[in-house]
């Protein structure tokens, strides 16, 4: 998939993380992943990240990451999967490489290792990964990898293969310049956690779609929600935020590590054997399963509702 054909899949609908699915020894299970991927693939996501932040990417090492995206790709049929991408530059050029070898359709640049860096850093930093490939890179903004608008413009003139902007901030000030200063040079996904939470609001700072980490086990859930969105039907999310996103943002809320953790539990308690979290996250208690049990039982109602 060329980096213009990805650009526009990434900008026609919405998008999801698949959770990595280990065995009781923290080992990547293939088979089990797979399957849980062609369901995924089944629903209304014309791109799936495979080794991403909720697929535990700081937890992987970086050999594995090219097997886990190949299976992705082995049972996503006509979807395209993007690769999580990250740490020093140096690493990071060797799992875009590593990935694009695999059949990776791009990578998505994560924030690099714990320091902060100036604007120029991030600048050759990225400039570097992007020149190291020919498929589409995405870039995401937070944490300690915040590109200002103009840093965010070079790269876009030097690096033809940067067709993507995620944002995880949650500074709409920021996105809405940047938005208005790239115009249609990017696609533009909302990164925050939960993003349904937030998905109105970026919306209206020129973003066309989000990654949704409870698609990973309500899907059908997910994709009514975006319809809902982007046909302006504000009852319709309201119900559905009111009924599941807030309640489901609470149980997230409990510990740290929850954003990754709740969508593993998620994922489990539709049938899948995804097994546990690694460390340093925790799974969910027992008596939190069922909390999430209860919400995940209601959506069959919600979805007749809406």
């Amino acid at each position: 998939m060329s980096p213009a054909e990805l650009k526009a899949a990434l900008g026609s609908g919405l998008l999801s993380f698949p959770v990595t699915h280990f065995d009781a020894e923290g080992r990547f299970v293939a088979e089990s992943y797979r399957r849980h991927v062609e369901w995924l693939a089944g629903y209304d996501a014309p791109v799936l990240f495979a080794a991403g932040g909720t697929g535990e990417f700081f937890s992987l090492a970086p050999r594995e990451i090219p097997g886990i995206v190949s299976a992705a790709k082995e049972s996503s049929g006509k979807t395209a999967i993007v690769s999580g991408c990250g740490y020093g530059t140096e690493m990071a050029v060797e799992i875009a490489q590593s990935v694009e070898k695999t059949g990776a359709d791009g990578i998505l640049l994560l924030p690099h290792y714990l320091i902060d860096a100036p604007q120029e850093g991030l600048y050759r930093h990225i400039k570097a990964v992007c020149q190291s490939v020919e498929f589409g890179v995405m870039v995401y903004n937070r944490d300690n990898a915040v590109l200002q608008a103009d840093t965010l413009a070079r790269l876009c003139d030097d690096c033809p293969n940067l067709i993507g902007f995620k944002d995880g901030t949650g500074d709409i000030g920021l996105v809405r310049q940047i938005t208005a200063k790239m115009g249609d040079r990017l696609t533009y996904l909302g990164g925050m956690p939960t993003a349904e939470l937030f998905a109105e609001a970026y919306l209206g700072a020129g973003f066309t779609t989000y990654s949704s980490a409870v698609f990973n086990f309500v899907p059908a859930l997910a994709n009514r929600f975006y319809v809902a969105l982007r046909a302006g039907d504000r009852a319709t999310c309201e119900t559905i935020l009111k009924d599941f996103f807030y309640p489901f943002m609470e149980l997230r809320a409990r510990r740290k590590g929850y954003a990754v953790s709740a969508i593993k539990a998620g994922v489990r308690l539709v049938g899948f054997e995804a097994g546990p979290v690694r460390a340093p996250l925790d799974d969910l208690t027992a008596e939190e399963e069922a909390m999430l049990q209860v919400l995940i039982d209601a959506q069959d109602g919600l979805l007749a509702a809406a």
